[in-house]
């Protein structure tokens, strides 16, 4: 890397990662292709071991989310089956183990008291939550994204960043997506974009080796 500030992003969620989550039906076969799990895992630990400053992003639904009027056809399946629902925003009731925890595996890395947990966002990039703050208030200028779902919050993410003024680097096999008859391969559709757009797309191995390099 070289010696502009970095910053590793991502989300990781049960009801996207788990087989145990409510989309496994659609994302499983994505995320089991590409080690997504294994190889955020990967992004995780290299950040945290050499300095890199690591943020996650929380997608949460409150009672009053499924008050909205109108919505897109994702969105009003992600209320129908209930994805990442909580009791509210000050209650944690039912969080832990819930499709809307983090995933057991990644507990250690996020909850270490320096991992920066953004507020959450609503639909899929980061206009409605704090994350652009954030970046800014640490002058952070390049990111290392990865996360769920390539297609959705991934390239929402990417797109409202590059907007922003941000270098962005995509870890390609850090991500994936739903896949269904009538829709097709939203991993494939999102690979398109991000070679079009992100500043560059890289593997978990690549961007683990570039992070071998510790931040000053």
């Amino acid at each position: 890397m070289d010696q502009s500030q970095h910053r590793k992003s991502t989300e990781q969620r049960n009801d996207f990662l788990s087989p145990k989550g409510v989309t496994w039906g659609v994302v499983g076969k994505s995320v089991t292709e590409n080690k997504t799990v294994e190889h955020i895992e990967a992004l995780f630990a290299a950040a945290k071991k050499n300095g890199y400053p690591v943020f996650v992003l929380p997608h949460y639904y409150y009672p009053t989310d499924h008050g909205w009027m109108f919505e897109g056809a994702l969105k009003k399946l992600m209320h129908s089956i209930h994805m990442f629902d909580r009791k509210d925003a000050l209650n944690l009731d039912g969080f832990e183990g819930s499709g809307a925890d983090w995933l057991k595996r990644y507990k250690r890395y996020i909850n270490d008291g320096e991992t920066i947990v953004t507020s959450p966002h609503k639909v899929y990039g980061p206009e409605t939550n704090d994350l652009v703050l954030q970046l800014r208030k640490q002058k952070i200028d390049t990111v290392i994204l990865a996360g769920m779902s390539a297609n959705l919050c991934t390239e929402g993410h990417m797109r409202e960043l590059i907007e922003q003024g941000f270098e962005v680097i995509v870890v390609k096999d850090a991500t994936a997506g739903a896949i269904t008859p009538d829709l097709g391969d939203g991993y494939k559709s999102a690979m398109v974009n991000f070679g079009f757009i992100a500043n560059e797309v890289l593997t978990t191995e690549t961007a683990v080796s570039r992070m071998e390099t510790p931040i000053k």
